[in-house]
């Protein structure tokens, strides 16, 4: 698989990993968009939103939870912190793998670009 991502999981590029458990990874995004921002994602391959089965419902909800954990972790949770995820090239997706962007660290404005 050419996938930037698993190759980061798997340790065939390098990546500043700021949390691992046995689902997750999580480590900080090399072209930042905050003074925070960290991708978490799933071990698991699962291309877009819309390749998210009912088995995964669990994973998914975990990265929603490593984000929160990450903040809190962090320091920042309190201040408040944006989470995003992208779908499909209008979307905004680069990386065919599904993640989710934690961004803290500045105050974020609405609408979104």
């Amino acid at each position: 698989m050419d996938c930037l991502f698993c190759k980061i999981i798997n340790r065939e590029i390098p990546a500043d990993i700021v949390y691992e458990d046995d689902d997750v990874l999580a480590f900080n995004d090399i072209d930042p968009k905050a003074p925070i921002h960290m991708l978490v994602v799933p071990k698991k391959h699962i291309a877009t939103l819309n390749d998210i089965e009912e088995g995964d419902l669990a994973l998914v909800g975990r990265l929603q939870y490593t984000a929160a954990h990450l903040a809190k972790e962090q320091g920042f949770a309190d201040d408040g912190y944006r989470v995003v995820m992208n779908c499909n090239d209008q979307g905004g997706q680069t990386v065919y793998h599904i993640h989710m962007h934690l961004m803290g660290g500045r105050r974020f404005t609405w609408p979104a670009g």
